[in-house]
Formats: C-alpha cells, sequence, structure tokens
C-alpha cells in the first residue's frame, strides 16, 4: 500500500505555459533561455544538474548531481571531474550519459541525452587553475569514488598534498581531472500545467544534424 503520507502530497502547477510559439529553433538556444530565468530568479544552485551514467558491463545506471560549468558552444555542456572516479570510468568506457536539471521554483525540468566526450587540456588547465586553492588541493587529495578508512585519512592526504604544493598557486592540474563535454542529441523541456496536463517539447537531432521538434503527451 503507498503510504499515504507521500501519496496525498501534491501540487498544482500553474505559473506558465510553454508552446511552439515560445520555443527557440534551436535547442541549446531555448536551453540557455530557461538557464538565463533560472539565474535571473537567483534560485538555489539553478547549474545543479543530476548526471546519470551506465556501467557498459552490467548495465546498471548510477546517478548523482554536479555543476554546469558552461556552454562552450552551440552543443556542449561543459562539467569537470576525477577521470578515475565512478562517472569518469562509466563515461570512458560507455560514453552516453543523461542530464536532467529540475527548476521547482519555475516549475520546469530540462532533460539532456547525447554523446560525452573530454574537454581539451588548456579548458581543463584554464578551469582548474582558476579554482579556490582549497579545491585545487581537494582534487590532488581526493582518490574520488575508492574506499578509504576513516576522515582522518582523507585529512592526512589533504595535508600531504598542502605539504606537497607549499607556496605553490595555482597549481599543476592532475593528469586524472578534467572535463567532459557532453554532445547533446535530444533535450526535452518540461513545463508544470494544471490537472498534469504539463507542456513537453522535445528537440531530436536527425541524420542530417538538424534539430526536429516535437510535442509529447504529459
Amino acid at each position: 500500500m503507498p503510504d499515504a503520507s507521500l501519496a496525498d502530497l501534491r501540487k498544482t502547477y500553474a505559473q506558465r505555459t510553454f508552446g511552439e510559439a515560445d520555443a527557440h529553433a534551436g535547442a541549446v538556444p531555448q536551453f540557455r533561455a530557461w538557464l538565463d530565468e533560472a539565474l535571473a530568479a537567483q534560485l538555489d544552485e539553478p547549474t545543479a544538474m543530476t548526471l546519470s551514467t551506465v556501467n557498459a558491463a552490467t548495465g546498471q545506471p548510477s546517478a548523482r548531481v554536479v555543476l554546469l560549468k558552461g556552454l562552450p558552444d552551440a552543443a556542449g555542456f561543459l562539467f569537470f571531474t576525477n577521470y578515475d572516479s565512478r562517472k569518469g570510468q562509466e563515461l570512458a568506457a560507455a560514453p552516453l550519459a543523461a542530464l536532467t536539471f529540475f527548476w521547482p521554483g519555475l516549475e520546469r525540468q530540462v532533460r539532456v541525452e547525447g554523446r560525452v566526450e573530454r574537454a581539451d587540456e588548456t579548458t581543463s588547465t584554464d578551469y582548474y587553475q582558476s579554482r579556490p586553492r582549497s579545491s585545487q588541493i581537494g582534487a590532488w587529495a581526493s582518490p574520488q569514488s575508492q574506499e578509504i578508512a576513516s576522515r582522518a585519512d582523507l585529512e592526512q592526504l589533504e595535508q600531504a598534498a598542502e605539504a606537497r604544493f607549499a607556496g605553490q598557486n595555482p597549481l599543476p592540474r592532475p593528469a586524472n581531472w578534467g572535463g567532459f563535454v557532453l554532445r547533446p542529441t535530444r533535450l526535452e523541456f518540461w513545463q508544470g500545467r494544471p490537472s498534469r496536463l504539463h507542456d513537453r517539447l522535445v528537440y531530436e537531432l536527425d541524420a542530417s544534424g538538424a534539430w526536429r521538434r516535437f510535442r509529447l503527451a504529459p
């Protein structure tokens, strides 16, 4: 049986509409427009996105929240991570991924699917060295996604990295840390509407490289 305290939670979405006449011709410009609105609304963590990857050997999906760090061109979503982390290894073996943005303050969701590739070395280094020094140290110190015995062990690794790079700022970028760019092939824009009759407009890349736009039933 459903938990009544959860099953009865509901919200009516009625702030806005999103129709074909409102939409940009291009998928990424449409995303940029919605992101700009999320930024202007001063929502909490407007660049937070759920990154979903899959284990190529087992088919097991996994998801985690990361931050969008750029739209480097007309067809790319940029984020950064440790390449040896679980997501890094899964993307190396199966370079397909999905991103999900949820902006409840605007009653909107965007789903992005596509192929992932590593960002170029210059982009990764420039971003890494623009971060606070403590974050640069953290990238050297943390064996991301590996099992560790205790918090104390992690703090010892941080202290060792501090000692190793004493007096240096910026630090050299670790070879196993850098960016990924997701090249989208499909974006879905969801605008909440009353009675659960939401607006869902999809942009899908066809074989010719053109974006096809269509509506889905909610």
